[in-house]
Order: structure tokens, then C-alpha cells, then sequence
């Protein structure tokens, strides 16, 4: 039996709205630790209090460039209360939320942003505005949770001389929820907390938690191909999708009538992982398992990476990974250490790993078991469930922590890939590597920190954290990096992104990774869907 009643998230769970210059709400940042501060002092002889900032009425905006015929045509569709030119809401839809993007936030002069932003309420309006904009010459952005941290969702205005943002807030219903094939229909606006609450209502869940969780949306998860930290048990967020509900200038389309079929290539995969350049994802089905009735914890550490990555392939290719499966290197497991005085009373030498396991007590016993037999004869040492506890307590929380950084002058950024089991080490090495020598030559030595922390029976994905003490340009001192970076990535044959997806960011090294003619077939398709061009310019497609 299909329930169809159609179902709003409550206030509990209301999209909150971040902060313009740095990662979540005001509550969750918080002074650096004394470990912390005495680590800087240490590493990179860096003191004293942060950098003030300024508010957002402080902060001079580009003028908008909507035309009045514009925001009448525009206003028509959603009505006038749903479409604004006001400073601070398209200063709130200036980009995303990388370290790059808060640095050019941060920085003097006018900023750059949307020249409006629109808010549709349902897919018939997101439709009705894509081909005014295509017919108008209007540029669009489709805007989730604006968590991207590769420019996916930067205000790129290309040959047009407007671009709006598409605010998807108000599609945030919960449509179809079918309990015998385990299915329900979100709206591509839901934030993850706020499809949770809709879910647990009818006893389900997703169990799609990546670290943007608490403000990225349904339809960004979908655009992007998210990776959430359950991963290993439920999968990533592209095997979860069913069926895609899709707005194109030239049309609707409305992908996925079957669990499997062989009706030719699957016309979802256009759209997973498409960005906002094809079309705008307005509602998912997807796969959604009852709530766990419990949940075990454990922690183990291992004398180095490389025994630490053998036995996560282990538990992976037996069959038996955790709901959660993740692995930090030793300067990662090390910064651990500093940011706790604690962890479960027992020291961490090497590299800490953690697990979790979700499910009926039967089956969380049982998968535990098995596990950590095999972790157990791969050379790992349980550590009791503290660690792994504190792990998930504090997971949400790493953005804050770089923002923090960035306010006392310390440079603090991310990057992914993946590749196969048996490339996992070189990729790592060469990685590192170049990040270190690019930092280093400018004179600014850097700490870069590792982790495991989505696995495959063929391989793993590969999480850097890289710190390292500001100059003067720390924009132009992180693209040396990141160009380093990614070079060595396509050399070492990992993935230019594994979860973060491509933007603006990857872009330049999307031609090496799926070929010459890849870039030609992603064109053309691009050319049958957006013929004006005007969706997300400047993103994914080269």
C-alpha cells in the first residue's frame, strides 16, 4: 500500500540559514581549545586573538542588474513576494561554502552575488522559470542548502547579463511514502534534518549523514552524488535514488519507472551528479530502510595506515562492513588527540579507526561479531566505544573548527578522491606530496591529514585536510596547492572528486578524467537541455 498523503516539514526542523562568511549558525562556533591554540603556537608560531570581522550590512554588494522587465516576468511565476534584489538575501546566495569562498568573502571591496533570488513552489513554477530565463537571456543558479565547497553554486553571470538564484525552500513536502518497497518521495528542497523528521513519522530514515547534513538539501545530495558517513551500510546517496523528477528548459522529464531495467542507459545517471547545468532536480524517491533499533559503537586503532587500510578491505570485501567504517592516518588520528583530553581513557597509537553498526539487536550483534574477528586478525586493537561515540557526537562540527582557524590567519582546507585498494597508497603518498612541496615552496610548511572514510569492495575514498599558515594571498596560495593537487591526482589515477563534486572547482581536470569525447558527449547533451545555456554557467561542463 502507497501512502500519498502529502506531508510538510514542521517547524522543528526549519531550514536554518547560515551565516554569510563562514560554515553553519552562530551557536556552533566557539574559541579554539587551549590543545588547539598551543598546537598553532607549536607548529606554525601563530598566537594572538582573531581577526575581526565585519557584519553583513557592512559588506557593499554588486548592483543588481535584473531589469524591471525581468523581475516582472520573474514575479508573474512565483509572485512578488517570492522573488527579491534585497542586499542581504543575495548576499546570503553569494556562493558556497569552501575555504576560497570565505576568504573572497572576507575580503575588502563589493561583493559579487546573485542579482536576485527567486523562490518557486513547486515544479510547475521551477519549469514555468527556466524557460523565462532561457527566453530572456537570464542566467540561473539552483540553490539548496549552499553547502558546495567547489564553486558549484557561485553566481556566474557568463555571456548573460543577469543571473538569479533559484531557491528551492519552498519544495518541502513529502509526497508518496510506499512502506512495502521501502520508498518515499521527498521534495528536493528538504534539508536532511528536516526529511528525517518527515521520514521518522512513518518510522523510516535514510541514513544519508555527510557533514553538511544539517543544511544541505535533498536535490543538492542528488546533483552532487553526496557520500554521507554511513556510507558503508546504506550506500551512497546515488544508490538510494529511485526515481528523478527534473525541470528543463525544454521540458519535464520523470525518470525511473522500475527498480532495474533494461529500457537502454539509464537516464538518471544524466542527472545524478549533473549540478544544476542539465536541469533542476524538484522531487526523489529513494530507497529508505525502518529506523535502527540500536546502535553498537567501537573504536580500534592500528600501528600504521597502510594495516589500518588492509583490514578496512577486509571487513569490505568479506561482506561484513559497519554502518560506519572510517580510518584517520596518524597525523590525523594525532590532531584527534589534541582536540580531546580524552579519549575513552585509553592512548591511540598509530591510526584510530571507527565503527558503528545500525540495525535490530540480532543483526548489530551478528555484524559486529564478524567484524571485528576480521579487523581483530588484520592487526587492529579494539579501543572499547568512547571514541567512536565522541566521533559521531562531533561530526557535524569540523567546518566550525576550520572557520576558527581561518579567523586567527591559519589556512585550512579540504580535498577528495578515490581510487582502487591497490592504488590506495600511491595515491596517497603523491597527494601528499604535493600538497606539501606547493605549500612549502612558498615558504609556508604544511601539516596535510588523511582519512578513509567511504569504502567499496574494489576500493576507498581518499579525505585530506591540509593546514598550513596564511600569506598575504592566501587565495593564490591555496590555488598553487590545489593545482598541485589535482595534477597529482590524474597522474597518481584517482578520481578528481569523489563526493564533493565538480563546480567550478574540479573543472579544469574534467577533460582528463572522462576524455575528449566525454567532455563532447556531456556538450551535447547539455545542448539538447539548455540550448540558451543559462543553467549554473561554469560549472562541471568544460
Amino acid at each position: 500500500m502507497v501512502e500519498t498523503q502529502e506531508e510538510k516539514s514542521g517547524p522543528a526542523t526549519a531550514a536554518p540559514s547560515m551565516v554569510w562568511d563562514a560554515w553553519g549558525v552562530p551557536a556552533g562556533h566557539h574559541p579554539l581549545s587551549p590543545q588547539i591554540r598551543g598546537l598553532l603556537a607549536q607548529v606554525f608560531g601563530i598566537s594572538g586573538e582573531p581577526a575581526p570581522r565585519r557584519s553583513e550590512a557592512e559588506v557593499p554588494l554588486r548592483a543588481s542588474a535584473l531589469t524591471a522587465a525581468d523581475r516582472t516576468g520573474l514575479s508573474a511565476i512565483v509572485g512578488d513576494e517570492h522573488l527579491t534584489t534585497d542586499d542581504l538575501v543575495r548576499l546570503r546566495h553569494a556562493g558556497g561554502k569552501s575555504t576560497p569562498d570565505l576568504l573572497r568573502r572576507r575580503a575588502s571591496g563589493p561583493q559579487d552575488a546573485p542579482d536576485a533570488v527567486v523562490y518557486p513552489a513547486d515544479h510547475a513554477q521551477v519549469l514555468a522559470l527556466l524557460r523565462y530565463c532561457a527566453e530572456h537571456a537570464v542566467a540561473v543558479v539552483p540553490f539548496g542548502g549552499g553547502t558546495s565547497v567547489v564553486g558549484g553554486v557561485d553566481p556566474v553571470r557568463g555571456q548573460f547579463g543577469s543571473v538569479v538564484a533559484i531557491d528551492l525552500r519552498r519544495l518541502d513536502t513529502l509526497t508518496d511514502v510506499d512502506p512495502v518497497a521501502g520508498t518515499a518521495t521527498l521534495g528536493a528542497g528538504l534539508t536532511g534534518p528536516q526529511a528525517e523528521q518527515l521520514l521518522a513519522g512513518h518510522g523510516l530514515s535514510l541514513g544519508h549523514f555527510p557533514q553538511s547534513f544539517e543544511f544541505a538539501s535533498i536535490g543538492g545530495f542528488a546533483a552532487t552524488r553526496s557520500s554521507g558517513q554511513a556510507s558503508a551500510g546504506y550506500g551512497r546517496f546515488d544508490d538510494m535514488v529511485q526515481r528523478l523528477v527534473v525541470a528543463t528548459p525544454q521540458g519535464a522529464l520523470d525518470l525511473g519507472r522500475a527498480p532495474a531495467s533494461a529500457a537502454g542507459p539509464d537516464l538518471r545517471e544524466l542527472f545524478v551528479g549533473s549540478e544544476g547545468t542539465l536541469g533542476i532536480i524538484t522531487s526523489v524517491t529513494l530507497r529508505v530502510h525502518p529506523v535502527p533499533a540500536t546502535t553498537a559503537y567501537q573504536a580500534w586503532s592500528f600501528p600504521d595506515f597502510g594495516t589500518g587500510a588492509a583490514a578496512l578491505r577486509a571487513v569490505v570485501q568479506a561482506g561484513a562492513a559497519p554502518t560506519v567504517l572510517r580510518l584517520s592516518d596518524e597525523a590525523e588520528t594525532g590532531l584527534n588527540l589534541a582536540r580531546s583530553s580524552d579519549v575513552g581513557g585509553t592512548p591511540v597509537a598509530g591510526c584510530l579507526a571507527i565503527t558503528t553498526y545500525e540495525g535490530t539487536e540480532a543483526h548489530v550483534a551478528a555484524r559486529s561479531r564478524e567484524a571485528a574477528d576480521l579487523l581483530t586478525a588484520a592487526g587492529g586493537t579494539a579501543l572499547g566505544e568512547a571514541a567512536a561515540e565522541q566521533w559521531e557526537h562531533g561530526r557535524f562540527a569540523a567546518p566550525y573548527l576550520r572557520d576558527a582557524l581561518l579567523d586567527l590567519g591559519v589556512l585550512c582546507e579540504t580535498l577528495e578522491t578515490a581510487t582502487t585498494w591497490s592504488n590506495l597508497d600511491n595515491l596517497k603518498t603523491k597527494v601528499t606530496g604535493a600538497l606539501t612541496d606547493a605549500l612549502g615552496a612558498q615558504g609556508t610548511p604544511a601539516l596535510v591529514m588523511c582519512h578513509i572514510s567511504h569504502t567499496y569492495p574494489t576500493g576507498a575514498s581518499l579525505y585530506f585536510t591540509v593546514v598550513a599558515k596564511q600569506l598575504d594571498d592566501p587565495l593564490a596560495q591555496w590555488a598553487e596547492a590545489k593545482r598541485a593537487a589535482g595534477d597529482a591526482i590524474v597522474v597518481a589515477g584517482g578520481t578528481i572528486t569523489h563526493h564533493h563534486a565538480v563546480g567550478a572547482d574540479h573543472r579544469p581536470w574534467m577533460t582528463a578524467e572522462v576524455g575528449e569525447l566525454g567532455v563532447r558527449v556531456l556538450r551535447a547533451v547539455k545542448r539538447e537541455l539548455d540550448p540558451a545555456g543559462v543553467l549554473n554557467p561554469g560549472k562541471l561542463v568544460p
